[in-house]
């Protein structure tokens, strides 16, 4: 593959067949001929060198601009030959571009790059020299609509520049929509262009013109597009029989720990060992063959030598599906690979379907079954794990059973050399027993896959997102653990929004915004209250509804008339409500019935208590369950203490509602949870008015 970049005169050209809007200009190769060509083009003007060596032409030297005559021209010419050449000796100069000079307008990036996960994407910012430094960008996955170019450009801190700022005028803001439509469109009508930078573009209050070009081309005609894989079958799950092939009668082995974790199972267990004819009360098979009956799933244990030929003999005996636990793999280095690719070739032909290989396996806590060696076994619950990694199911397995959460399923990835993470949300969308999925995302395989399927699921339930590798030791570090080739993280974003799945930043953060979502479902909107006994806490829930995007209402007089009828008179009169720290679980209660009858006027209430001498923690918990089941509205518990609250938090999880001991949290779940339904509402109310034109 040859990759080179156009010089600029290639670019504008390239450019201006598209319809992009670029300064008139003429290459020019010997002094002599800048004179005429200076003349002829206008001034003021700029010289620009064209060298193949020289990327970032300014530092070279190799840009003069406000150039205002013939003999300044010359002078211009003369200076970045002889100052290039001093920068780069080895650079080789093809000529020097004289172009016309435009007025000076507010600079804008315009760039684009093939993603090695999700193909084409197209960045918007604010440009200029320092682009790098500021990084006021947004990004889209191609092909993108004018509403979605619109919403990119809003995203931008600087937006108010585009649109008007103190004594400055607005800018042509539709010009600029165009401009950058008709290059996402040149983007991907153009195979041999891979990259390019626009920057900068000026922007006028009448118009938009691009002033620099750098654009990179590839003889590479290959792209990458994702195989036809059939679907995953829905009672692929549904599993009556397992075989654990490389069981073993030593406990500190991995296939001693998964066939003790199956032997809660409620179906047929089949351990498989030649060496061996019972382990832990089970009689053992001496191959797949042997078993007598169907086997629904085979779970791999052995060396990843001997994988392929176990593949083999599952294919065989017809079972549909492997989990391969085993490593040594892909993860592992190009040896490790080719086996992968050979295991996986073996599968296909018998149109098996693969989990792992380098997996932990599949927990699924509502049929008993538990396929992995952690010595653990999760409760039955509502949220669905799906994990690239294995060690943080361990962790966050363990840590789930003093917290009472439980799991529809957790899944193990590992490698995905066939099963991806597509196929598992596909499954978790028509899963009865799950209310909200979450996601641990080290590589996603394709991109485009992964985002057509999870809008269809994000559609029906709620899904969140943790992506590693944000750092560049981060990606280092994916890379080593499982072999992945991790795209941008900012692509990986820009993906979530446009797949209506809600990303976040850390683990906890995941749980709490799925265990939210899945008691309580999403709410109609962002307008919020808040109701506290503790004005310390009123005055921080004022905060971070700021910081975290949460709308607290504004209450109308009628309603504030009711709040006086039955708060002290030293109440706020504003919204956090602050009780008093005298507030009795009678004062909540009759807060609660306002609330109720006003609950037209909002969509979130927040709730919080804290221990006092003269409320009752526990009535209060049963006051706000009773708020909950009176209102169609997401209630958000925040019942702050230690020992006085335990039973308050038991009565709260057994109905069901969600509660925050650190507020900060509360308002993060909620913020992630309000940021998802303004892009998805913002995205709704453009595709209607474009519809209704």
């Amino acid at each position: 593959m040859t990759r080179r970049m156009l010089s600029e005169a290639e670019g504008y050209e390239l450019l201006k067949n598209f319809g992009v809007p670029v300064p008139s200009f003429t290459i020019v190769r010997t002094r002599d001929e800048v004179a005429q060509v200076a003349n002829n083009t206008g001034y003021p003007l700029v010289m620009k060198v064209i060298s193949p060596q020289i990327s970032h032409k300014s530092d070279a030297g190799g840009v003069i601009t406000t150039i205002l005559s013939a003999s300044e021209a010359e002078r211009a010419f003369d200076r970045i030959s002889h100052d290039v050449k001093v920068f780069d000796p080895s650079a080789v100069i093809s000529g020097i571009i004289i172009e016309q000079q435009k007025t000076k307008g507010l600079e804008i990036l315009v760039g684009g790059r093939i993603d090695p996960t999700f193909g084409k994407v197209i960045t918007v910012g604010m440009g200029g020299t320092l682009v790098e430094l500021i990084r006021d960008v947004s990004i889209r996955i191609l092909p993108v609509s004018l509403e979605d170019i619109d919403a990119m450009l809003q995203e931008l801190q600087a937006f108010p520049l585009i649109k008007g700022f103190r004594n400055e005028p607005p800018r042509d803001k539709q010009g600029l929509i165009m401009l950058i439509d008709t290059v996402a469109r040149f983007f991907i009508e153009s195979p041999h262009v891979v990259e390019f930078d626009l920057n900068p573009v000026f922007l006028y209050e009448q118009g938009v013109c691009v002033v620099d070009a750098r654009i990179y081309v590839s003889d590479d005609d290959s792209a990458r597009k994702g195989e036809q894989k059939p679907s995953v079958l829905p009672d692929i799950l549904n599993v009556k029989s397992i075989a654990v092939v490389g069981a073993t009668p030593e406990p500190n082995k991995v296939g001693y720990a998964v066939l003790r974790n199956l032997l809660a199972f409620p179906g047929k267990v089949y351990p498989v060992n030649p060496k061996h004819t019972k382990i832990l009360g089970r009689d053992v098979f001496p191959s797949l063959a042997s078993i007598p009956d169907q086997v629904d799933i085979a779970v791999v244990v052995v060396p990843a030598r001997v994988v392929p030929q176990v593949v083999k003999e599952a294919g065989e005996k017809g079972i549909p599906l492997v989990i391969i636990i085993s490593s040594g793999f892909r993860e592992s280095g190009k040896d490790g690979s080719d086996l992968e690719s050979r295991v996986l070739e073996i599968a296909r032909n018998y149109g098996i379907r693969i989990m792992g290989p380098n997996c932990l396996g599949i927990m699924l806590p509502h049929q008993g079954i538990n396929t992995t060696f952690d010595p653990v076994s999760p409760r039955p619950g509502n949220i669905a794990f799906i994990s690239q990694s294995g060690a943080i199911i361990s962790t966050i397995v363990d840590w789930s059973l003093p917290e009472e959460i439980g799991f529809s399923a957790v899944i193990s990835i590992g490698n995905q050399a066939d099963l991806t993470f597509e196929d598992f949300l596909q499954y978790l969308r028509d899963d009865p027993s799950t209310k909200a999925i979450i996601l641990y995302i080290e590589e996603i395989r394709e991109g485009k896959r992964f985002m057509k399927i999870a809008r269809d699921v994000t559609v029906k339930k709620p899904v969140v997102a943790l992506k590693s590798g944000s750092s560049r030791i981060g990606r280092m570090t994916a890379a080593s653990h499982t072999g992945s080739l991790s795209g941008s993280y900012e692509v990986y974003m820009a993906s979530f929004w446009e797949s209506g799945i809600i990303p976040v930043r850390s683990m906890r953060e995941a749980f709490q915004t799925a265990e939210l979502l899945s008691s309580e479902g999403y709410p109609k909107g962002i307008r919020a209250i808040v109701i506290s006994n503790a004005g310390g806490f009123a005055v921080l829930s004022s905060d971070y509804a700021e910081r975290f995007g949460i709308d607290l209402v504004d209450f109308s007089p009628v309603v504030l008339a009711e709040l006086d009828a039955i708060l002290p008179a030293d109440w706020n009169r504003r919204n956090p409500i602050d009780m008093v720290g005298d507030a009795s679980a009678d004062r909540f209660s009759r807060t609660f019935d306002i609330m109720i009858k006003n609950q037209d006027t909002w969509d979130i209430a927040f709730v919080i208590a804290v221990p006092s001498a003269l409320s009752d923690p526990i009535r209060v918990a049963n006051e706000l369950v009773r708020f909950s089941k009176n209102t169609q509205k997401m209630i958000v518990g925040c019942m702050i203490g230690g020992d006085s609250m335990k039973t308050p938090l038991r009565i709260l999880r057994d109905s069901g509602i969600p509660n925050f001991p650190d507020l900060e949290d509360a308002f993060r779940a909620v913020g992630n949870i309000c940021r998802h339904l303004c892009w998805e509402e913002y995205h709704r109310t453009c595709n209607s008015d474009n519809s209704n034109k």
